[in-house]
């Protein structure tokens, strides 16, 4: 599971107990930061991804306070893959957060809500030509090189440019975060950053190259990470590499600490941020750096959800839910294993007897499924349920297949619910296709 979770699978209660954010009123059902979803799905239909402001604020206030109360200074950067919807990033940026981007349209998706593009990382393993010209050009805050012939090829880009690339090289620490196989990224054998033997030699070359400034190293061992102890080891790789350069005569500015926080998908409560910032004091705290921390999970998970529809419950040995959400909607179940809480609306149905039933959607796939012999009240055609947990990794990884006009999005904020993205109609789906003459 994505979550390694072990503990027993929570009741409906219990799903809900561990949710501020919803609560469920004998009248109107369940709601979503005071918003009955009842009134979302009557306005805008069914699936529709339903966000709220006010946890996202609540979830980055708590990551802040939490290295206030250690008296360390950190600069969040939102990891805009995670969720990147305009609205969201908007958010983020008046909240005050940068932001941490993988592809140049997430660069621009950030630039256009008014990010600096100095408040702005650009990570990831295949930065090609044409997007590092234009991060360069805008004058981005850093790129974080992942190798030696990345850092070739933007030494001659920069060079051309005329401009000074200000570089960080991401460090593979070889720590296993404890996490799925395909969300973990600081393992040798993995595609990401550059071993730490080489890190040495590779940032005093760095130093020498032209249209290259190194300014220090960077992290990420992976996604959802539950504990403290693969950051504490990390973390402490990261000290001695900073101390080693250092002793080198080398100038190290930067500590990016990464993300990868994670969050509590059952009733448990998730990554305690005070002790991963005393983590962060204890291990870097004192190597006068600048440091950098980059979640996306963590503040944008909770605070979201998919409002779904059942369209018929079928019988054979077994009872299938099906729902008018698929797994184009929702790619984590079927990606990655994840377990996602499933809660009806119906206040009545809330309290009903629960039976073992698998929770599908329509699409032609074995693997379109968002949960097995999950325990459920019965839940005739037209009834409503949540999803919860959405909020990141969900619309973001969406796709048509099945020729499946993509869902609404709607924020919630202040106890009113705002359309952020129309639904699709079937009529956009070709609306940008060209028939050869």
């Amino acid at each position: 599971m994505a979550d390694e979770y072990t503990g027993p699978e929570p009741d409906l209660a219990a799903l809900l107990a561990a949710r501020p954010a919803l609560s469920m009123n004998a009248r109107e059902g369940l709601s979503f930061e005071s918003v009955p979803l009842n009134a979302i799905a009557d306005k805008y239909g069914t699936p529709v991804w339903v966000y709220g402001a006010g946890s996202i604020q609540a979830r980055f206030n708590a990551l802040r306070a939490a290295f206030g109360a250690e008296n360390l200074p950190v600069h969040i950067h939102y990891a805009v893959k995670a969720n990147d919807h305009l609205a969201i990033l908007s958010l983020f940026h008046r909240l005050g957060a940068g932001a941490d981007v993988v592809s140049i349209g997430e660069f621009l998706r950030a630039r256009r809500v008014g990010v600096r593009a100095a408040e702005i990382v650009y990570s990831g393993v295949g930065k090609a030509t044409a997007e590092l010209e234009a991060a360069l050009a805008q004058g981005i805050g850093q790129i974080n090189v992942e190798s030696a012939e990345e850092l070739d090829m933007l030494s001659g880009i920069a060079s051309r440019m005329g401009v000074v690339a200000p570089v960080v090289l991401r460090m593979n620490p070889d720590v296993d975060a404890g996490t799925h196989a395909k969300i973990t990224t600081g393992l040798a054998e993995n595609k990401f950053g550059i071993a730490a033997a080489d890190i040495p030699a590779l940032y005093a070359r760095a130093a020498t190259l032209p249209g290259i400034k190194p300014r220090g190293i960077a992290l990420h061992i992976g996604s959802q990470i539950l504990s403290t102890e693969p950051y504490a080891k990390a973390y402490a790789k990261a000290t001695d590499m900073v101390r080693n350069l250092r002793g080198q005569g080398l100038s190290v500015e930067v500590l990016d600490l990464g993300g990868g926080l994670g969050i509590g998908y059952h009733d448990e409560p998730g990554l305690n941020l005070a002790a991963f910032a005393a983590t962060v004091r204890r291990e870097v705290g004192d190597l006068r750096v600048k440091l950098l921390l980059e979640p996306g999970r963590y503040l944008v998970g909770p605070a979201g959800l998919l409002l779904a529809s059942v369209i018929l419950q079928k019988r054979t040995e077994k009872r299938f839910v099906v729902l008018d959400a698929a797994m184009n909607e929702l790619m984590r179940p079927a990606l990655y294993e994840a377990w996602h809480g499933i809660l009806p609306v119906d206040p009545a149905l809330f309290h009903g007897a629960a039976t073992p039933a698998d929770v599908v959607g329509p699409i032609c796939e074995s693997a379109d499924c968002f949960a097995q012999d999950r325990a459920l009240p019965d839940l005739p055609p037209g009834t409503r349920v949540a999803l919860l947990d959405t909020g990141a990794y969900g619309a973001v990884m969406s796709s048509a297949y099945n020729a499946r006009p993509r869902a609404a999005s709607v924020l919630v904020s202040g106890g009113q619910a705002q359309l952020i993205t129309p639904r699709q109609t079937p009529e956009d789906l070709w609306a940008d296709e060209i028939l050869p003459g």
